[in-house]
């Protein structure tokens, strides 16, 4: 293929290919021809473009395919426009003869089609400069037309588009011919015919004035008559023409040409009358109205009411959102009025007038709902509003006006019913659309929507009262606050309007619909609105018998009242469970008995109200058991079975008592069959068994003598085919935009779709995805779709030996009936058994014998060859399931044998297509039946059959079943790909692009087989390449193509290609190609876009895309743009906003769920890899869409001051508000995507965060951005971010509003820290105090304190109780009692941290502004703050925790709980506030715990006098007076019970928390113990309660175990650190206090206090030695494995090498450390002598692994952790102790020698130990011990020599650590122990000082060995006795002597040097008076010594006096430089 890679044809290479290799080498040049012409040079052009152009039409008479052709055309265009233009009239003249030619054969059809698309793109791309000879061109074209067939029309008007597209004005000539060809095409047999005949006429109408003025009734008759029985395409297609031309009639100016024909202006009225007339009477014409039309006979066909709908959404899209706005009362009039009774004939039928509904509620919906802002929107709805209040006043005039004319009043009444119900729909989807954002328009009492709402109510149409009762649950689920308010209105209306039969179904209706709504609402409603309902309910199910007027509807609204209370879940209906069932038994006979007497007693009536009665209490227990299945005890289910049987014996009698009564109990009876299937559906089958067979029976009944003769394929059959293969059966069943209305055409001529009056019933469900209300079917249908479910569950439940009956049964019914009445048997029949075999294949079950298998057999192959293309698909993978659950291989294999054999004989498209799909199935539930030979077969067929071209049918079946194989088979079909990609490309080459569903089923084969290419794709072998090749190829091909279900699959294919193999997919051409679809202006007319699945296809494609390259892709779309394309102008401004912004102005426009999810997920990856690097870009974005919002245009100025402050920070980003919108990149956008872009905001904080710590450092941020002007930071948009979260947190909209806090408390957190640069000890955020006050202020005021905000949560509560459920109340007050807790801890905690540092504070002078004291204002500030109300906050704190105690109780101390609730919930609500708790508990712990550790624990309580102490506040003493109080508890009990909460909450929470628990909570609940034990009080509680110290330290244990969190087992450790003091503590005390009592005593009796008494044995479990023992180990292990005695045998830990441990680990075990060497002192000396081998062996251990040398010569932490560690455990008081003292002082050594033993080597090799560190643990034990442990000979000799070793290191650092440790050894106060030392040392200290005479030092850490040097031996002469003075003295003068520098030598010494000289003559002055007669002697022994330093102490005085004399010139100076240092 690379041979194709040239400008001209590579004409050898072409002829060595095979005849189909050579369309593939041609159509790939072509390719690359198309995109290489534009780029090369117009001389290269030239010099080529006779053979060019000769090679091109030389192709024309080559049958080139279409895509092939279409290349040719485009290509020869290009070369005409780019190189010379002459040459182009031959070509014309040449098509123009293959056009002429009268060869009519088939062979030269493809020659002649390509000429006719020649001349189209040549005209297209040269237009004008082809002169006149256009007219003889489509003489010519429109001549072949008259004989063409019908690819040959297609093409001929899609050419002629082409042609009037590049003429423009200069066709007009032609105009007319062209019009009148057109107009035969668009009612042509081909719908591909009519769809290009209508984008003909589109182009058009541009140029041609006469078909929107004066032909206009013309077009729009034949525009209706186009409708008639076309597809979902032509439909889009002609309503698009149909649109167009009336907006543009609407908006013309008159032309001079029409002023002739003396045209008056149209007017709207005249263009919506067109459209309404098509709309009411069809296609029929105006005038010509038929004879059936004026009998009332005909119906306008489904068909043509469909398109009209269509059309009105173009023209209403094309003239756009303002003229809608302007236009909307007229347009609002006109919709209505089309369903308004004035039409009697176009709503002859209730089916008739739901289709119309839906119509008129689509273009509503459409329009209003699609194109209009929240503000116009508001405006719409109470336009809707008035409408309303206007039909109300005719319907009231009419109930009004007496008997007089009593015929009239009741049409007029029935006349509004449609247009009421049709406003009420659009008016509720308007609102719950709006959401919170429509508060203002319900406030707005002049409009009163809800009065308008519920005056309707009481409407006589029971259609109109359940559609009223719909709008008000949307407006409850928009606006959750008024759910409450609604239900009390209705309620009380029902029960003073009981008596009235309207009121009682109205207002039930009305509260089972806001029941509905109510788990759609997060706060509820109130408890009690339960208790309220139940009784209403009822009391109408009590008196229903009084009244008969009205006991119909009494019985139904209090069923109806009870199903819909049933959807509030378990926690609400355990309250009602025994009154509901004692209604549900009572509603049934109880015996068989009864109900034979019941049978004979009644009549139609009351049986009317018995059916209705017990359908609704069927419906009751069905919502029971689907909406509370928790309650579902055995116990219940047994109370719910009695009255089973006896329902199901009614449903058995039913048909006889439909006999005796007549057709009236027809309906009811339907419906009661219907909920008892429902029900029984859901029960598990077990507790029907007894019925089984009275209830099968029914079924069968239903099934095949059903009493609709309406086919019911369209809504049985889809769920049960499998999804993919929905896409054969064309458009109607995938999701397109306009779902809605097109349902209609699906369900056949007798039915329109569902409506909500069919079932009131479904008003409280859910409703389905993608419908705005329930649509429940009519009962006829409904009983159908319910009996198959139940089938379904039955069958596979019926012992297998009775399936062999039931299933004969089912056949012969199908065999005995005939016609279409089989067809609809057959059907049902098949549903029904389909549904049975996905049960039992769901339930692993088997379908039974050989016989049973073959009358299923029998059943399903009958359906395959059914000419009802939704059956055999059904029946297809209704075979695959049987094959599934028949799971053996003989079987299947028979079954695919049986299908080979009928596609080898048959050869009708039925058989062929049915069989075709099985074949494909059975390997879709199977997963390839493994054998090779079976698939070579399958695909031999299905190759033959996918190139049969009579039958396009057959093609796509066949192709679709290849499809499955190929992604079925896995990869045992690799040896296929080769030739089945060659088929798929030949296919896609050669098929007419008109068969869409054999391009869509290519579509799918050529994706399976890239994903069974998969990563092999990316390959560089020539077979794989020539394989990729291939597939872009085909890529190629279906891009071009006209249909954009075969572009979606072009995408996904690309898509995938970029997956597998992502360098070989051409990125940039791929973007742009996404690009176009999805931001042509053209298209993007809301809902006359594209395809939905192309959209989606593209948004998928493009969210995989920017997950690797978001930054290469949004370049390109910029590009794209660049380029400035003719054909390609975008809806957006691409270039400002770049693809990020149109995607986000693309997610306003978009109403399809899904695809926004995908847009979002897009966004935010581009966002992720590419918001830190376009900062600025990103921040525009969101602050657009969010200042785009109209109540924004001026943004309020807080405060001038703050506004010039802001300006400073970045000039650039005050928001300026542009009052002109066009500049404006989003006009209103809807709140859910201003909320999209606050949650933006928030991930760029986050992004950033990640990026680097300058975005919130504003002076690095200065710095960095004066460096580079490219970069950018966070911290300098600070304003903009603030400025954002504002106008987020004061909008409209509740979620806004609750984004933008939650962006506002990111920003206060990221921010609070940051310093302002030009005002030192402020902080940044400081300037925006006013706009975040701003911002909360209407949240609740800030300036109440807690209590006052507590009490009001409690004064809320009784209101709220009214209005949400009690929870919330839990929920404010606990988030309340949070926020101050969280302040609390913060005061705390900062005034700990700045009690350490100085206290520097400020305060704002201001004292308006006194509420936001800053975050940095002092400590003290904050903690005044919450002081003045802690004694209430604690209060409430404790009662909090109380609650929260309760609440965590297991369930079998349910019954200790309070019976009325806790101090903050209520009993019923438990189940709802435990969350909130949960949410809080941890922070409000940790402030309590604070605060009575900041108390000591005692409390004073100002209500009762100082004397008495305070009470903690429980539930039961929170209400009462102090009068009722219980004795009063002493301050000791209360503490006791505060200290147990608090422990206990801790221990229950710390035992196990969840894998979930957040970790902020585990750390809270760690620092609240810790902060308990930090006062004395609860350490002696636990200090003397040894049980309690072990429970707690294994607690911690467990916890560090299994949380990996440093910071959790750090704050873990704090807390056993504490348990051990306290327990230390004890221990003292004991110890104390024994002594004091026994002071007289003699010593030795006193007995042994501290763990392991005389014996020191430790008991596991009881010990708290033990106890901390295994957590310090547990810890240390875990860092440093190689401390664990049974690894360090396994060779994996041998090799020595030391560990550097991380910053968190070194904590840790530092933390461990310290408090092991506590643990001695809480032993007895038996017990301390037990555990001190293994605290030895850790301490030194650690010492030993971590010992290494770093680079500062600072010792690592941990050993400065083991050093401290050691020192505290040698001075323990137990190695003096006289019972321990000789064990302890043999361990000591032992561990000496230890020590000592890490220098030798290990196995030959050396250790890299850190001499230092030993030393000093040497140093540690010689200093700390007693003299007895380290004076041994053998010991001393071995330190020592450690010494001397050390002393000879080439290390500076090494060797000046060794000297200051020698220091303190020679001054150790025991001669016995200093003097070896001195003895063996010294000479050599003073031997190494007299070398350094001649090396001088270098560098500070050799200067700094000589100065220690020194010391140590000045220090020695002081220690040494008299008589070696003298000797020492002589010694050390002459060294430090030597270092003296004469004058001229200090001028030009080193600095050390220098240093050096001044540190010599300091101690020289020292030594001397100190020793003066050894000195005198000395100076004068040596004179050259004494001159030496006599000529240096002169110099020294000199320059002392030189520095006196500078600072008295300058006296200023040095004292600033004083002040300055003093303040750092």
């Amino acid at each position: 293929m690379e041979l194709a890679h040239s400008l001209l044809l590579n004409e050898e290479a072409y002829k060595q290919l095979g005849e189909f290799q050579k369309a593939e080498f041609i159509f790939e040049w072509l390719q690359f021809l198309e995109k290489l012409l534009p780029v090369t040079s117009r001389a290269d052009i030239r010099e080529n473009q006779k053979k060019l152009v000769e090679q091109l039409t030389s192709l024309l008479n080559n049958s080139p395919g279409p895509p092939t052709r279409r290349l040719v055309a485009k290509n020869l265009a290009v070369l005409y426009s780019t190189g010379d233009t002459f040459l182009v009239y031959q070509t014309i003249d040449k098509c123009n003869e293959l056009i002429r030619s009268k060869d009519d054969s088939p062979s030269y059809l493809p020659t002649k089609l390509a000429a006719v698309v020649c001349l189209g793109y040549l005209y297209k791309k040269l237009g004008r400069i082809l002169g006149n000879s256009f007219t003889d061109t489509v003489g010519n074209v429109l001549k072949a037309m008259k004989n063409a067939e019908s690819q040959g029309r297609y093409e001929i008007m899609l050419s002629l588009q082409n042609i009037l597209n590049g003429l423009g004005a200069a066709a007009i000539p032609c105009h007319r011919d062209i019009y009148k060809a057109a107009r035969s095409c668009l009612t042509d047999r081909s719908m591909a015919v009519r769809c290009a005949a209508a984008k003909c006429l589109l182009e058009l109408q541009n140029e041609a004035v006469f078909m929107w003025s004066t032909d206009l009734d013309s077009v729009v008759t034949l525009c209706f008559k186009s409708f008639e029985g076309s597809n979902y395409d032509v439909r889009l297609a002609v309503s698009k023409l149909l649109g167009t031309v009336l907006a543009r009639a609407l908006t013309s100016k008159q032309t001079t040409a029409s002023t002739r024909h003396n045209f008056h202006r149209i007017s709207l009225e005249e263009v919506m009358e067109l459209l309404g007339t098509g709309f009411l009477r069809g296609s029929c014409g105006f005038l010509r109205a038929s004879g059936d039309m004026l009998k009332g006979t005909s119906s306008v066909s489904r068909d043509v009411r469909v398109g009209v709908t269509q059309a009105y959404v173009v023209f209403v899209s094309t003239l756009g959102a303002q003229w809608l706005e302007r236009n909307f009362s007229a347009f609002l009039s006109h919709t209505l009025y089309l369903v308004s009774q004035s039409h009697t004939k176009a709503i002859q039928s209730q089916m008739d007038a739901v289709g119309c509904r839906h119509c008129v509620s689509f273009i509503l919906r459409a329009t209003v709902g699609g194109l209009l802002g929240e503000k116009a929107q508001i405006a719409a709805a109470k336009e809707i509003c008035q409408a309303i209040w206007k039909l109300k006043k005719v319907a009231d005039g009419a109930g009004n006006d007496g008997n007089l004319e009593t015929k009239n009043s009741t049409t007029d009444v029935t006349a509004s019913q449609h247009v009421l119900v049709c406003a009420l729909q659009e008016l509720g989807s308007l609102i719950h659309g709006l959401g919170t954002t429509a508060a203002p328009l319900l406030q707005d009492s002049s409009t009163g929507v809800l009065e308008a709402v519920i005056s309707v109510i009481l409407h006589p149409s029971i259609s109109v009262r359940l559609t009223a009762a719909w709008c008000l649950r949307c407006i409850a689920v928009a606006l959750p606050s008024c759910v409450s308010l609604l239900l009390d209105r209705c309620i009380e209306r029902l029960t003073t309007l009981k008596s009235s039969p309207e009121a009682v179904t109205g207002y039930s209706f009305a509260v089972a619909a806001l029941l509905g709504a109510v788990k759609h609402c997060p706060l509820g409603i109130p408890h009690g609105k339960g208790k309220v309902i139940m009784t209403v309910a009822e009391d109408l199910l009590c008196s229903a018998s009084q009244n008969s007027r009205i006991s119909l509807q009494r019985t139904q609204a209090g069923w109806l009242l009870i199903a819909a209370l049933m959807t509030l879940g378990p926690a609400v209906v355990q309250h009602h469970l025994p009154r509901m069932l004692l209604l549900w038994k009572c509603i049934f006979p109880s015996s068989p008995k009864d109900l034979e007497t019941e049978k004979t007693r009644g009549d139609s009536f009351t049986w009317q109200v018995t059916l209705e009665g017990r359908a609704g209490a069927l419906c009751a227990i069905k919502s029971f058991v689907s909406h509370c299945a928790g309650l579902l005890t055995d116990e219940v289910v047994q109370r719910l079975l009695p009255p089973l049987p006896s329902a199901v014996d009614l449903l058995t009698q039913l048909s006889s008592i439909n006999k005796s009564y007549g057709n009236s109990l027809k309906t009811p009876s339907t419906v009661y069959r219907h909920k008892l299937y429902e029900l029984l559906a859901v029960l598990p089958p077990k507790t029907y068994e007894g019925s089984f067979w009275a209830v099968l029976k029914e079924l069968v009944a239903d099934l095949t003598v059903p009493d609709s003769q309406i086919d019911t394929s369209t809504f049985l059959l889809p769920p049960l085919c499998h999804e993919n293969d929905l896409l054969l059966l064309g458009p109607l069943l995938q999701e397109t935009d306009h779902r809605f209305i097109e349902e209609q055409l699906l369900l056949g001529n007798s039915i329109a779709g569902g409506s909500l009056e069919y079932d009131p019933y479904s008003i409280y469900e859910t409703v389905a995805k993608g419908d705005s209300v329930p649509k429940p079917l009519p009962p006829v249908l409904s009983v159908i779709s319910a009996a198959t479910r139940l089938f379904g569950v039955m069958f596979s439940h019926v012992a297998e030996s009775h399936r062999l009956q039931v299933l004969e049964q089912l056949l012969n019914s199908v065999k005995q009936t005939k016609g279409s009445r089989q067809q609809i048997v057959q059907l049902n029949v098949v549903s029904a058994f389909s549904t049975s075999l996905k049960h039992l294949a769901n339930c692993k079950g088997s379908l039974g014998p050989e016989e049973v298998r073959r009358s299923a057999l029998t059943l399903v192959m009958g359906a395959l060859e059914s000419n009802n293309p939704l059956l055999r698909c059904a029946a297809a993978e209704c075979l695959a399931r049987l094959a599934q659950v028949v799971s053996d291989t003989a079987f299947t294999a028979g079954l695919a044998q049986v299908s080979f054999d009928k596609l080898k004989s048959a050869r009708d498209v039925v058989s062929r297509t049915g069989h075709s799909l099985a074949l494909g199935c059975l390997y879709r539930y199977l997963g390839g039946i493994g054998s090779t030979q079976h698939l070579n077969a399958c695909v031999g067929i299905l190759y033959t059959l996918s190139q049969d071209s009579t039958s396009p049918d057959v093609q796509a079946w066949a192709l679709h079943s290849l499809s499955l194989i190929v992604d079925l088979a896995g990869p045992l079909y690799h040896v296929h790909v080769e030739p089945t990609l060659s088929l798929v490309l030949m296919l896609l080459l050669t098929v007419p692009p008109a068969y869409t569903e054999v391009h869509q089923s290519l579509g799918r084969c050529l994706n399976a087989l890239i994903t069974t290419l998969g990563p092999e794709l990316q390959g560089s072998s020539t077979t794989v390449s020539a394989l990729r090749t291939s597939c872009l190829l085909g890529c190629a091909v279906m891009q071009d193509n006209p249909d954009c279900l075969v572009q979606a699959q072009a995408i996904s294919c690309l898509q995938q290609l970029h997956m597998f193999a992502p360098r070989h997919v051409n990125l940039s051409s791929l973007v742009s190609c996404l690009c176009e679809i999805l931001l042509d202006n053209s298209v993007l007319v809301n809902l006359c876009s594209s395809y939905l699945l192309l959209r989606r296809a593209v948004v998928s494609c493009l969210c995989q895309l920017v997950q690797r390259e978001a930054a290469e892709v949004s370049e390109y779309a910029v590009a794209l743009v660049k380029e400035n394309r003719e054909d390609f102008t975008p809806d957006v401004n691409i270039r400002e906003i770049g693809l990020e912004g149109a995607l986000l102005s693309l997610l306003d426009k978009e109403l399809d769920q899904r695809l926004c999810q995908d847009i979002k997920e897009t966004l935010i990856h581009m966002l992720t890899s590419m918001a830190v690097e376009k900062l600025s870009f990103w921040l525009k974005l969101c602050k657009d869409v969010l200042a785009a919002s109209s109540d924004f245009n001026t943004v309020v100025s807080i405060d001038t001051t703050q506004e010039e402050e802001t300006a400073k920070v970045d000039d650039a980003s005050i928001l300026t508000s542009n009052s002109d919108e066009r500049f404006h990149p989003f006009s209103n956008p809807r709140w859910s995507t201003r909320v999209f872009a606050a949650e933006c905001v928030c991930k760029i904080i986050s992004q950033c965060e990640n990026a680097g710590s300058a975005h919130f450092d504003i002076t690095l941020a200065q710095e960095r951005k004066q460096r580079d002007s490219r970069d950018d930071f966070l911290v300098l948009h600070l304003a903009d971010l603030i400025r954002m979260a504002f106008m987020a947190a004061t909008d409209h909209s509740d979620q806004l509003r609750l984004s933008g806090l939650q962006t506002l408390q990111i920003l206060v957190r990221k921010f609070a820290a940051v310093p302002e640069p030009e005002f030192p000890g402020h902080v940044i955020l400081e300037q925006f105090q006013a706009n975040v006050g701003a911002a909360l202020r209407p949240a609740f005021a800030p300036e109440t304190p807690p209590d006052v905000t507590a009490k009001a949560c409690q004064a809320g509560k009784e209101a709220q109780s009214q209005q949400y459920n009690e929870s919330t109340s839990t929920m404010e007050i606990l988030a309340v009692l949070k926020a101050w807790a969280e302040v609390y801890i913060v005061a705390v905690e900062k005034q700990k941290n700045q009690s350490d540092a100085h206290n520097h504070c400020f305060k704002i002078g201001n004292s308006a502004e006194e509420n936001y004291r800053d975050i940095t204002s002092s400590a003290s500030g904050l903690l005044d703050l919450v002081q003045a109300d802690l004694g209430t906050l604690s209060k409430l704190w404790l009662a909090a925790l109380q609650d929260f105690a309760l609440l965590t109780l297991p369930l079998e101390y349910a019954s200790q709980l309070p019976a009325e609730g806790g101090t903050f919930y209520t009993a019923e609500t438990i189940e709802n506030a435990r969350p909130h708790y949960y949410n809080s508990w941890a922070l409000i712990l940790y402030a309590t715990a604070l605060w009575l550790t900041s108390t000591g624990f005692i409390v004073v309580d100002p209500d009762e006098g100082v004397t008495n102490l305070s009470r903690p506040v429980t539930p039961t003493t929170m209400c009462q007076d102090s009068s009722t109080r219980p004795l009063v508890k002493s301050p000791e009990d209360v503490n006791t019970d505060r200290f147990h909460l608090i422990l206990g909450i801790s221990v229950e929470f710390l035992c196990s928390p969840r894998s979930d628990a957040a970790m902020e909570n585990i750390i809270a609940c760690l620092r609240a113990l810790h902060a308990l034990f930090d006062v004395p009080w609860p350490r002696s509680k636990i200090g003397g309660d040894q049980e309690l110290g072990v429970e707690l330290l294994n607690v911690l244990h467990r916890l560090i175990l299994t949380r990996e969190s440093p910071d959790i087992q750090l704050a873990a450790l704090e807390v056993v650190q504490l348990i051990l003091f306290a327990a230390q503590e004890h221990v003292k005390e004991k110890r104390r206090s024994a002594e004091v009592d026994d002071g007289a005593a003699e010593k030795e009796t006193l007995p042994e206090f501290g763990e392991g008494k005389d014996t020191g044995g430790l008991i596991p479990g009881k010990s708290l030695v033990f106890a901390t023992l295994e957590l310090c180990v547990c810890i240390l292990v875990r860092q440093l494995p190689q401390l664990n005695p049974k690894l360090t045998c396994s060779p994996a830990v041998q090799s020595g090498k030391h560990l550097l441990l991380s910053e968190d680990g070194s904590r840790l075990v530092a933390a461990a450390l310290i408090i092991l060497s506590d643990v001695p002192a809480i032993c007895s000396p038996e017990g301390s002598i037990s555990v001190l081998p293994t605290i030895l062996y850790l301490i030194i251990g650690v010492l030993k692994e971590t010992a290494v040398k770093l680079q500062d010569g600072q010792l690592p932490l941990t050993v400065a952790a083991s050093l401290q560690a050691l020192k505290g455990l040698l001075s323990s008081p137990m190695a003096r102790a006289e019972k321990s003292r000789t064990a302890w002082t043999d361990l000591l050594r032992s561990a000496l020698v230890t020590v000592l033993d890490c220098w030798d080597r290990v196995d030959g090799l050396l250790q890299e130990c850190d001499e230092v560190s030993l030393l000093t643990a040497i140093t540690v034990f010689i200093m700390s011990t007693s003299p007895e442990v380290t004076t041994i000979e053998c010991l001393q000799k071995h330190c020592i020599e450690k010494f001397k070793i050390t002393l000879d290191s080439k290390d500076p650092l090494v060797q000046c650590k060794c000297y200051q440790l020698l220091h303190s050894i020679f001054q150790h106060p025991n001669k016995t122990v200093s003097y070896p030392y001195i003895h063996s040392l010294s000479p050599s200290i003073v031997r190494k000082l007299q070398e350094t005479e001649k090396a001088k030092p270098e560098n500070a850490a050799e200067l700094q060995v000589i100065q220690e040097g020194i010391k140590v031996v000045t220090a020695l002469t002081a220690t040494a006795e008299e008589e070696h003075r003298a000797h020492l003295v002589a010694g050390l003068l002459p060294i430090l002597i030597s270092f003296l520098l004469d004058e001229n030598a200090l001028v030009s010494a080193t600095n050390s040097a220098k240093s050096l000289h001044e540190f010599a003559l300091q101690n020289l002055m020292q030594i001397g008076p100190q020793y003066s007669l050894v000195f005198k002697k000395l100076m004068a022994a040596s004179p050259t010594m004494k001159a030496r330093l006599e000529s240096a102490v002169k110099g020294n005085q000199e320059s002392i006096k030189a520095k006196t004399a500078k600072h008295a010139k300058n006296p200023g100076k040095s004292s600033s430089i004083q002040l300055k240092t003093n303040f750092l």
